[in-house]
């Protein structure tokens, strides 16, 4: 093995990147170059100049698109080293970059199609599987019409293969049934950037870390989540002139340890956090007042709706002290360049798009947009869900097009040169948590899942697992390994991986990488983009003049329609191609003729995609989630100006009681991705967290008389976990669980009979924010009981004891 950071290594074997996640420091201030640091790690045996190809890419295991290149012997993947150059890591790399790549190597790859006989899965030809995929669906449209088909796929595909199924399922099939599990951790990032600028798009950059004298992070632990950019953040808090940092989190993370001011509000609460430090904001006169008028929509509602909101109020509500909420409200109101970012702690709970949306009205009436070091980051969780969202393959139309608007419609309709009646619109298309109600109750009688493992990811498992394994369901699921989905499927899909195929993506902050073919899938695996092409053209899926809908052989093709697609909208990548993005690397869009190398911000002259024609949405209530009405926008926003949207606080609904104490809240773990069929077979990553575990806050422990390595069971409504405990600093009262661990390592695959389950979601309610309709995973209660005390050797995972040490 070889491990090597450049000039600053931590030390000298595969171990250091466990316990020093974030590397070494290299310090910098304000406004200067973040410094090069080259990160590298090499299989057993193999040095750098062993290495026959090395190959661009970027990181499929978080949202923060860290640019690597791969290396390649004897048409193996070798290792991996980061790109020094690229704008997003300057070189580093996170354990997931060094060590997740194996994963794509693992003995247990799927190497050929699966099909169900005699109640078991077993192996066949690819022409048996499709032509059953085909045949099923050509039933089920004649029988039942495209409302019985449903396609639900992942964050993780390339922007070519999301364009290619939404015209396939929008286009083609002619479904409304068509989501991402984007759904799961970034729908409210859309919604809120839609909210408040009137179309999906970052805002600000990564280079505002840069410049910033205020960074604020909103239930984002960026620690854990984008490990490079908390080095970006902790290299600036080392250097001259170091930024405030707020952090907005109920568990004392990392980034908390850090901050100058850390909230940590009772789960549920956001709203009124928000709320508070608008009040403080308004009644300080902290506030552009020019830049409001001339820019915003309604100021007023919001300056009424907080006028009640004094921190006193909401340190009652969220017990948070009033004094610290003043503090945070001074930082951020006196702050000449704020930089906010936001992720699951805001999207995942209560109220979640009316708690994001108050972020971007913090920016709004400070007048905090499109200059160095001011900006909104409403993050993604995964590497790409902003091409989900991009493409239309999250439940929008592809291009940020508005469903509610037909010259939109007409608009994609004649780029797809089909009838713009083919493209279901007469209602909003279907979001995941109501097709699995179709599903539950039989419209939906066709499931097609890719790239992502919902008998893990979703609310409330044990329904979930119901409704996948009913007799009438016909469930197709694509994926790199036989998941726990999977294992429920009617036919298995083998798929190529990330290093195995050829396209592009786009990270957080709208970077586009391009990512290279670097070696063979294995066996008879395909990348995604040839299944799709297979499958439209088994169901000869034609144009109006009779071509075929799906024309394309390589994705170098797909991404050329793509650019006229995406061609005068906020997301326009027409100046962008691939020898571009070869000879430049990370470029950020809008990318055209005005900005042939991209564009670093958004909204520099205060000029929104918000006007009525143009806007992606015509908004909803942030309370109710109702849809307003084209007349109704029009009234409120005729001139395209930005929108701030004011939002009362709400209790939650499933608040601890005598039965269920604590309040549970889950979430990630450094050294895991999503359900671990990745880096749960990185033998680095896995051996750093083995198991779950339970966080607790210490004198909660010291009050049940438990401690560190117990065994404890986890216990709600809808189904228990049993876990080891981690005593913390979270706040008490407050339970957490990381949701990553599933059954797929078990003997059979499926969950243990009579036994609890480690899947966290076991627990969590069917519950979603009626807005952006993204599961709520931070809003249950929860009752806990000792199963048998531990002992020292137990204490959780490696990862909570070299965590730390690093702290200290």
């Amino acid at each position: 093995m070889h491990i090597r950071s450049g000039a600053q290594t931590a030390g000298a074997n595969e171990h250091d990147r466990i316990a020093h996640p974030w590397g070494t420091r290299t310090p910098y201030g304000p406004g200067e170059r973040w410094p090069e640091r080259v990160d590298m790690f090499l299989a057993e045996g193999v040095r750098e100049d062993m290495v026959e190809r090395w190959v661009p890419t970027a990181s499929v295991l978080h949202s923060n698109g860290d640019a690597m290149d791969i290396a390649v012997q004897e048409g193996r993947i070798v290792g991996v080293r980061g790109r020094a150059g690229d704008r997003v890591n300057r070189g580093r790399l996170g354990p997931k970059d060094l060590f997740g790549w194996q994963a794509s190597n693992s003995a247990d790859r799927l190497r050929a199609p699966l099909v169900r006989r005699r109640g078991k899965l077993v192996e066949t030809d690819w022409d048996t599987a499709m032509s059953m995929v085909a045949e099923r669906t050509r039933d089920l449209l004649g029988e039942r019409g495209p409302g019985s088909i449903g396609f639900y796929t992942t964050g993780q595909l390339f922007l070519e293969e999301y364009y290619a199924l939404t015209v396939l399922a929008r286009g083609g099939i002619g479904t409304d049934h068509l989501d991402g599990n984007t759904r799961l951790c970034t729908a409210t990032a859309g919604e809120a950037l839609k909210e408040s600028f009137g179309s999906d798009g970052q805002p600000g950059s990564y280079a505002d870390v840069d410049h910033a004298d205020v960074i604020a992070l909103y239930g984002h632990n960026v620690a854990e989540t984008q490990t490079v950019l908390w080095s970006r953040m902790l290299d600036r808090l080392r250097g001259p002139n170091p930024p405030a940092l707020v952090c907005v989190d109920p568990r004392t993370t990392q980034v908390a340890r850090a901050a100058s001011i850390h909230l940590a509000p009772r789960p549920g609460t956001n709203v009124m956090v928000m709320n508070a430090l608008l009040h403080e904001l308004i009644r300080n006169e902290w506030i552009d007042r020019d830049y409001i008028d001339a820019h915003t929509v309604g100021f007023d509602e919001l300056r009424t709706q907080v006028a009640g909101c004094t921190p006193e109020r909401a340190a009652e509500i969220c017990d948070v002290p009033a004094a610290d909420l003043r503090a945070a409200a001074r930082v951020i109101g006196t702050g000449e360049r704020v930089l906010s970012t936001v992720l699951q702690g805001f999207y995942q709970s209560h109220q979640a798009t009316a708690a994001a949306v108050q972020v971007n009205n913090i920016h709004l009436i400070r007048g905090m947009l499109g200059r160095p070091g001011c900006g909104v980051l409403q993050m993604n969780g995964q590497p790409t869900a902003q091409n989900t969202r991009e493409c239309g393959a999250n439940g929008d139309l592809p291009g940020f097009r508005n469903w509610a608007n037909d010259s939109h419609v007409e608009e994609l309709a004649r780029l797809w040169n089909v009838d713009p009646e083919r493209i279901p619109h007469f209602s909003a298309p279907t979001h995941l948590m109501q097709i699995l109600r179709f599903v539950e109750d039989g419209s939906i009688r066709f499931l097609y899942v890719n790239g992502t493992n919902p008998a893990v990811s979703l609310p409330e498992l044990a329904r979930v697992r119901a409704l996948l394994s009913q007799r009438r369901l016909f469930l197709v699921v694509q994926d790199i390994f036989l998941s726990e989905t999977a294992r429920l499927a009617d036919v298995v899909l083998p798929a190529a991986t990330w290093g195995e195929k050829t396209g592009t993506f786009t990270n957080a902050d709208r970077t586009v990488h391009l990512s290279e073919k670097a070696v063979e899938p294995p066996g008879a695996a395909r990348p995604d983009l040839d299944i799709f092409l297979d499958y439209a053209r088994r169901l000869d899926l034609r144009d109006a003049d009779g071509a075929p809908l799906l024309p394309w052989r390589t994705p170098e093709e797909v991404f050329e329609q793509w650019k006229r697609c995406s061609a005068g909208r906020l997301c326009d990548y027409s100046a962008m191609t691939y020898a571009k993005l070869r000879a430049l690397g990370g470029i950020q869009w809008p990318c055209t003729e005005e900005h042939p190398e991209g564009t670093e911000r958004l909204y520099a002259d205060a000029k929104f995609r918000a006007a009525p024609q143009d806007c992606e949405t015509y908004g909803r209530d942030l309370i109710t989630g109702a849809p307003l009405e084209p007349t109704e926008y029009r009234a409120l926003n005729p001139e395209g100006r930005a929108i701030i949207k004011a939002a009362e606080f709400l209790p939650r609904h499933e608040s601890p009681s005598e039965d269920y104490p604590y309040a549970l809240i889950t979430g990630r773990t450094l050294y895991h991705f999503h359900t671990r069929t990745k880096t749960g077979r990185a033998p680095q990553l896995q051996a750093a967290a083995p198991e779950v575990w339970v966080e607790m806050a210490a004198e909660d422990a010291r009050r049940e008389g438990w401690d560190d390595g117990d065994l404890v069971r986890v216990r709600t409504p809808r189904g228990r976990v049993t876990a080891r405990l981690r005593t913390g600093d979270i706040r008490p009262g407050v339970v957490f669980l990381p949701f990553h661990y599933g059954y797929w390592d078990t003997a059979a695959g499926d969950r243990p009979a009579g036994k609890d389950g480690t899947a966290a979601n076991e627990l969590t309610p069917t519950e979603w924010d009626p807005v952006s309709k993204q599961p709520l995973f931070k809003s249950g209660a929860a009752a806990l009981e000792r199963v048998r005390p531990g002992r020292r050797s137990e204490r959780t995972t490696t990862a909570a004891v070299e965590l730390e040490r690093s702290a200290r």
